[in-house]
This record gives C-alpha cells, sequence and structure tokens, in this order.
C-alpha cells in the first residue's frame, strides 16, 4: 500500500507542476512572459527528478503506467503490481488536473477551459504545430519507447548508473518533452493524458485513446529492446 501512495502522490507531483506549468505559467490565462516550451518541458523533468530521489526508493518512481508496463515486460514487477501502480498514477493525475483547474479558475485574469485547455494532449486542426495524427501516433510510440529504454538501462543494478538514475531520466523527458509538446503537448504517460482530458472533455476525450494507446505500445517496445540487452555490454563477470 504504501507503494501505491508514494505512486499516487508522484504522478500527482508530476502533474501538478509539469502541466501546471503550461496551464497557470505558460501564458495559457493571460499572462504576458510565457515560461515557454524550454520552462515546461524542465517542469515535467525536475519533477521527475524530484520524485526519484524523494520516493523512488519506496516504489522505484515510475509516474507513468507506460514506465510500469515497461518495467512488467523486463520482469522487473509483476502484473498485479503494474495493475495497482497504474490505477494510483491515474488518480493521482486526476487529482492534480483537478487542483490545476480550481486554481486557474481563480485567475482574476478570467479562465474558460474551453478557450484555454487545461494542458491536454491533442493534434491536428488548432493545437501546437497541427500535426496529423499519424505524426502524434508515431512520435508517442518512439518516444515512449525511447524513455523506456533510459529508464531500464539506467537503473539496471548491475551494468547501469543507479545513483544517477534520477537526473538522466528526468532529463530524457525534459528531451522529449522539447520535440514533442509542439507535436502531441507530449504524453508518453496514459495517466498525465488522462488526468486534464477528463476536465477539458471534447476534442480531448475524443483523441484521448491515442495518448493511451501509443504510449503502450511504445513501452513495450522498449521493455522487448530491454529484455535483448541493448543497454547492457554484457554481464559482469
Amino acid at each position: 500500500m504504501k507503494s501505491y501512495i508514494a505512486e499516487a502522490f508522484g504522478t500527482f507531483v508530476l502533474v501538478f507542476f509539469g502541466v501546471g506549468s503550461a496551464v497557470l505559467a505558460g501564458g495559457g490565462i493571460g499572462i504576458a512572459d510565457s515560461i515557454s516550451i524550454t520552462g515546461i518541458s524542465l517542469a515535467f523533468g525536475i519533477s521527475v527528478i524530484a520524485m526519484a530521489y524523494s520516493i523512488g526508493q519506496v516504489s522505484g518512481a515510475h509516474l507513468n503506467p507506460a514506465v510500469s508496463l515497461g518495467a512488467m515486460i523486463a520482469g522487473r514487477i509483476d502484473r498485479q503490481t503494474f495493475i495497482g501502480y497504474s490505477a494510483a498514477q491515474t488518480g493521482g493525475a486526476i487529482i492534480a488536473a483537478f487542483m490545476i483547474f480550481i486554481l486557474a479558475k481563480g485567475s482574476a485574469g478570467g479562465y474558460d477551459i474551453a478557450v484555454n485547455g487545461l494542458g491536454q494532449n491533442g493534434w491536428g486542426e488548432g493545437y501546437g504545430g497541427e500535426f496529423y495524427m499519424i505524426s502524434a501516433f508515431i512520435f508517442e510510440v518512439i518516444a515512449t519507447a525511447v524513455f523506456i529504454v533510459v529508464i531500464l538501462g539506467v537503473t539496471e543494478e548491475k551494468t547501469g548508473s543507479p545513483a544517477f538514475a534520477g537526473l538522466v531520466i528526468g532529463l530524457a523527458l525534459t528531451m522529449i518533452h522539447l520535440v514533442g509538446i509542439t507535436v502531441t503537448g507530449t504524453s508518453v504517460n496514459p495517466a498525465r493524458s488522462i488526468g486534464p482530458a477528463l476536465f477539458a472533455g471534447g476534442t480531448a476525450l475524443g483523441q484521448l485513446w491515442l495518448f493511451i494507446v501509443a504510449p503502450m505500445i511504445g513501452a513495450a517496445i522498449g521493455g522487448m529492446l530491454h529484455k535483448m540487452k541493448i543497454t547492457s555490454p554484457g554481464d559482469p563477470e
């Protein structure tokens, strides 16, 4: 139970500060000086670093059903833990999205979720760089697969660098966001996508399937690549 609570809390922090940076500090509610794509990317990455070094020893700080799926495929956790983690992560993300919505509604400058959004993921006309669905799908699969390979590789006890894992994983997520924000808003995390979409509704809910399916496919690919030992030079003597 402690590990499930840790995952819920960690995912709450990731979504609250990551998505919150886009909604509350990214110019979404009339702020003149936006923190920009770079600032939002760093908010996500730093959130992961903070959680990795604070709750990592309790639950592994997956903060993401895709990461938990990759870990299950790699043999790090069992199916029951995967299900429990995924439920806890999604719950944490939903609570975080609700808190962001409450804060945004308290802006004297005015906030309309239909106009300003809630940091939800998406694609197509009127969203980001207006990429087509196929581009969004391909990006989410590739980015998630890369993310999982990095996570599983750097946390490998014998051949990885566990002491630096939190920093490496956080920087990897920052890298992914720097490229992906204009494509999909960057998900690579079904829980992160579900939370805002439930409150934004409309198109966000209609497109949510992609941000569940594509990251999970990417996670499966990443987990299998790790099992093929692409990050390992071989078993140390």
